[in-house]
């Protein structure tokens, strides 16, 4: 029994969570400061915190969700060291391996991704970067999707030239993905074969083709919170449109199988965090969402207004249908359209003002 004094709850309306949000919706940046308070923050104060999130969040989203279906369109045969991946170089973990999906193959995943709902298709490959068979693939294979189906097309190839980030634009790719993974500090505490600069060179290229970012990373590899911070403030630097946030899956026979240290409420502390200081930008709760966040999945969402349904690269996902009664439990919608929820929020905050 836990004979400890109990402590209070917060009971004022004006917070100091509640004190934060106000002052990002007024137009504020967080500091690296009040982001680490933030993840520090007391477990007792959770849902206060994500009530001051939930605030910004319909602000700017309302309470849509959008839905991403991910293809592994290569697996395995990966040179890189990356110590968190199952399909790096150094990792003995059974999955499956093979060179990129055939073109059958990747419409029937386009196919799954529209029955489900889904606003955007991603095609993954693991690699360095593409070579030209994969790259010539993409070029094929994007244009047929588009004109079928009503879907964005997001393509995570690995490191680009500015070249290749010009012929994946002139294809129709809408986004590309490619994660900082972690804080520059920390990054070479979990890969060695490449470099932090290395993926915001790959940033770049992929802006300057004319194509939108999405880059996140993955928490529970043993950085420390200001990591973390400093991640999703580099992120808000790059003006990175849609930011993934992965919570470790130790998979057995990776270099970090080990790491096991996250709770529920630090990952809802993360995603709250990442929403304030990242106010106006797609936060989706990706990797390792059944695993960390467990039963409290669904308040990630007041936070987040994204998430993947179906399977990630090599572990599973929920079933998609438990996505969607967790959505509608919580009044939510599922929209294809981020931009029109983003709207009307906002038009509903103007009218509220102008009342």
């Amino acid at each position: 029994m836990n004979n400890s004094p109990a402590q209070a709850l917060p009971t004022s309306t004006d917070t100091p969570w509640q004190s934060l949000a106000t002052r990002v919706l007024e137009g504020e940046q967080l500091t690296a400061d009040e982001a680490l308070q933030i993840l520090a923050a007391p477990d007792l104060e959770v849902l206060d915190l994500l009530q001051a999130a939930f605030r910004v969040r319909h602000h700017y989203f309302g309470r849509s969700v959008q839905l991403y279906f991910l293809m592994n369109a290569k697996s395995g045969l990966c040179p890189e060291d990356c110590g968190y991946c199952s399909q790096s170089k150094d990792s003995s973990a059974e999955i499956s391996k093979y060179n990129i999906l055939r073109r059958d193959e990747l419409m029937a995943g386009a196919q799954a991704a529209a029955e489900r709902k889904a606003k955007t298709y991603c095609i993954v490959i693991s690699a360095r970067g593409p070579s030209e068979r994969e790259m010539a693939a993409v070029e094929e294979i994007v244009p047929e999707i588009k004109k079928q189906f009503d879907l964005d097309v997001c393509a995570c190839l690995g490191l680009l030239t500015p070249e290749q980030a010009d012929r994946l634009a002139a294809c129709g790719v809408n986004r590309v993905n490619h994660n900082l993974n972690t804080g520059e500090e920390f990054y070479r505490e979990v890969c060695t074969t490449h470099t932090y600069q290395d993926r915001v060179d790959t940033l770049h290229a992929v802006r300057d083709a004319g194509m939108e970012l999405c880059s996140g990373g993955i928490v529970g590899m043993g950085e420390s919170p200001r990591d973390v911070v400093d991640m999703a403030i580099q992120l808000r630097d790059l003006k990175v449109e849609s930011i993934p946030v992965n919570f470790l899956n130790p998979i057995e026979g990776t270099p970090l199988s080990g790491q096991k240290d996250l709770t529920p409420n630090y990952c809802l502390k993360v995603l709250a965090m990442f929403r304030l200081v990242n106010p106006e930008r797609e936060i989706r709760i990706a990797g390792g969402r059944e695993l960390h966040l467990r039963s409290l999945q669904a308040l990630g969402l007041y936070a987040a207004n994204s998430i993947f349904v179906g399977d990630y690269l090599t572990t599973q996902g929920q079933l998609p249908e438990a996505d969607y009664n967790m959505i509608n439990d919580l009044g939510f919608e599922v929209t294809q359209s981020v931009e029109v929820a983003s709207s009307k929020s906002c038009d509903a905050q103007q009218q509220k003002q102008d009342g």
